[in-house]
């Protein structure tokens, strides 16, 4: 486990948990569009 947290720095990490949050939440957007958009038709 030491050597996994040597190997990438913290600050990979904080941008890695950035990047997934920002991106589901830009996914669940989409979907909430797209559904929307289906029950308005």
């Amino acid at each position: 486990m030491r050597d996994m947290e040597e190997k990438f720095p913290r600050g990979l990490w904080v941008r890695l948990i950035i990047y997934v949050a920002v991106g589901h939440l830009f996914a669940a957007f989409i979907y909430l569009l797209f559904t929307l958009g289906a029950q308005n038709q």
